[in-house]
């Protein structure tokens, strides 16, 4: 499962297979996938990541977050567009500022690599058996 954050990129849930020294483990990490203009990111280094083609991507939820929040539908909509945009103006202008998720992690650029780092508690809240190969993993 995934859900399409439009002009920012895409964050999903993706199982992975992992060889120990004696068995297999099977883990469940975040990853995301950046989809931001190329424009902005044109002296930015970023990690491919590919989200298999069975994962499920979804497009952000505005009336669940419209209710979540209680604003309107395009309020909400309008404050995500204007949020992306401000970020993509910053990255534009060599503003290397953190962008954080509440709950997921922090999108942030350092010496110019842009890449998502998940809080301890989301990978491991995905992966209860494995969760210390998925946190080496993510």
């Amino acid at each position: 499962q995934g859900v399409l954050v439009g002009g920012l990129g895409t964050f999903a849930m993706v199982q992975e297979q992992f060889r120990g020294k004696e068995e297999v483990y099977v883990a469940r990490r975040p990853v995301f996938r950046l989809d931001i203009d190329v424009l902005c990111l044109q002296e930015l280094t970023f990690p491919a990541v590919v989200i298999p083609g069975n994962v499920k991507i979804k497009p952000l939820n505005y009336k669940w977050l419209s209710r979540a929040t209680s604003f309107p539908r395009h309020v909400v909509e309008g404050c995500v567009e204007e949020t992306i945009a401000l970020y993509s103006f910053q990255l534009r202008n060599r503003q290397r500022l953190a962008f954080t998720f509440k709950d997921i992690g922090v999108l942030s650029c350092e010496d110019d690599v842009l890449c998502m780092r998940f809080y301890y508690d989301c990978v491991t809240g995905l992966e209860s058996k494995a969760s210390r190969i998925a946190l080496l993993h993510t």
